[in-house]
């Protein structure tokens, strides 16, 4: 038997499908039934073999479904999960992507019926593609997910949740709720919030008539990838991540503000030193 009899994945794009793809390479689910707002993706995922079938009625989409993965932008998964609550049969698990827990998890454990249970968890992967043609089966092979228990959290449920992440090639990490939403406001929500004001200084500078953007090579372009994600999902990360995304925001701009310093003084030990520290950083972490 499959580790998952049936499963609802709602957002059939790149999380979703890579999800949807994985699980099926490694014959541990039996079917998958894909369920969103847009037709023409819901039909591309049919055709490529992602998903078995599809629904527009998230209600209609999870009956019998053991287990539920919602892959909607964050600030519509608690909304999603009150939606589909009243077709969910006894023993199934809800489990999302989301990449902010602390307005999720909570609200989600209090709408689960009797009988049934909510995970939060939030894979640590993807690329700046979208849509379920961006979706492969290796996106989460050797990555981290992070699944946010708390003391409502049925240990079997999570267990299950656990196992279908590993399935799927990555490394599960349990965290608090408070945790999580601040280490992924450093190595996530940091970044791309200073790649896209990158794209925006460089983009707007104005002293030349040209746009210099068309100038830039390697170290520019592959720094700001992720400047090429969805603007529509940052902006709801930025918002329920607020605290946290601001805190590190702050952060940041001391440490540039001692490298300012540094250039504006000339102190050509001082940025020896700060970019040795950062280079030792960064270097532990290959």
């Amino acid at each position: 038997m499959p580790l998952i009899r049936r499963l609802a994945i709602i957002g059939v794009g790149l999380i979703g499908g890579s999800l949807a793809r994985a699980l099926r390479e490694k014959g541990e689910v039996g079917e998958v039934i894909g369920i969103g707002r847009g037709e023409a993706n819901l039909k591309k995922a049919v055709e490529l073999g992602v998903i078995d079938s599809y629904s527009l009625d998230p209600v209609a989409g999870v009956a019998g479904a053991d287990m539920v993965f919602i892959a909607t932008p964050v600030c519509s998964i608690a909304g999603m999960v009150d939606k589909i609550a009243p077709g969910l049969g006894q023993g199934c698990i809800v489990t999302d992507g989301g990449s902010v827990k602390g307005e999720i998890v909570a609200p989600c454990e209090g709408i689960m019926p009797d009988g049934t249970f909510f995970v939060g968890g939030h894979p640590i992967a993807g690329t700046e593609n979208s849509g379920v043609e961006a979706s492969f089966s290796t996106l989460y092979q050797g990555k981290r997910c992070i699944l946010t228990p708390t003391d409502r959290t049925d240990r079997e449920a999570l267990a299950k949740v656990a196992r279908m992440w590993e399935l799927a090639g990555s490394e599960v990490v349990e965290m608090d709720v408070e945790k999580h939403d601040h280490v992924v406001a450093a190595i996530s929500h940091l970044p791309h919030m200073v790649a896209y004001s990158l794209v925006n200084a460089v983009g707007s500078y104005d002293r030349f008539a040209e746009s210099i953007l068309k100038y830039s090579a390697g170290g520019f372009r592959d720094f700001t990838r992720i400047a090429s994600s969805d603007p529509a999902m940052w902006r709801d990360i930025a918002l329920m991540n607020r605290g946290a995304v601001l805190e590190m925001m702050d952060y940041f701009q001391e440490h540039l503000g001692r490298l300012r310093k540094l250039v504006d003084a000339g102190d050509g030990d001082g940025l020896h030193d700060f970019f040795l520290s950062s280079k030792k950083s960064r270097d532990a972490i290959l």
